[in-house]
């Protein structure tokens, strides 16, 4: 009989660090959640930029190089709770920044060099708050969430549990690299 090759369900995201993460957080507990709404575990908050799915583990070598692209930092800021299709209960950003749109873009790109198929819907960033949300009472304001985004990581998931495989972060400009000032 011949055995079926391990796989790992991967996706690429903006991860937070903590400051972000608790503002998400506080956002989160702002809402009222219905009976049997699955309200996202704080350390599971994250904006999504590209699903993967199942994946060969055999690939992560080559997917984790190819995942590298250059990118710009750029701002996020999140201000605005919404319920979606579906009982999905979200935070969306005040606008689309270039620089994600950029990255989601290259990101795009590099699946496509790797063999894989970028999702077809158009991309619409968010960081999901809880599922089976319908009825939940939207928070009318908050605190903006602001975020700064210098980094992305590779995320595998499983068993509902989520393990960052890789960050990938701009790099800091070397020494020599920084312009010295002359008198």
């Amino acid at each position: 009989m011949e055995t079926k090759p391990e796989t790992t369900r991967l996706f690429l995201a903006l991860w937070p660090d903590p400051a972000v993460r608790d503002a998400l957080r506080s956002w989160r507990d702002a809402w009222t959640w219905p009976r049997g709404a699955s309200p996202v575990h704080t350390d599971k908050l994250h904006v999504t930029l590209h699903f993967l799915g199942d994946l060969p583990a055999a690939r992560l070598p080559e997917l984790t190089a190819g995942f590298a692209v250059p990118f710009s930092p750029f701002s996020l800021r999140f201000e605005r709770g919404a319920l979606w299709h579906k009982g999905i209960a979200v935070l969306e950003p005040a606008d689309e920044p270039p620089g994600l749109l950029a990255l989601h873009d290259a990101l795009s790109q590099a699946l496509t060099g790797l063999g894989l198929q970028p999702e077809a819907r158009t991309y619409r960033p968010h960081v999901t708050m809880a599922r089976r949300a319908n009825g939940a009472t939207v928070p009318a304001g908050g605190p903006a969430v602001d975020w700064q985004v210098d980094r992305y990581v590779l995320v595998e998931s499983r068993g509902g549990g989520y393990t960052v495989l890789h960050e990938y972060v701009l790099p800091t400009p070397a020494a020599s690299d920084v312009p010295v000032p002359t008198s």
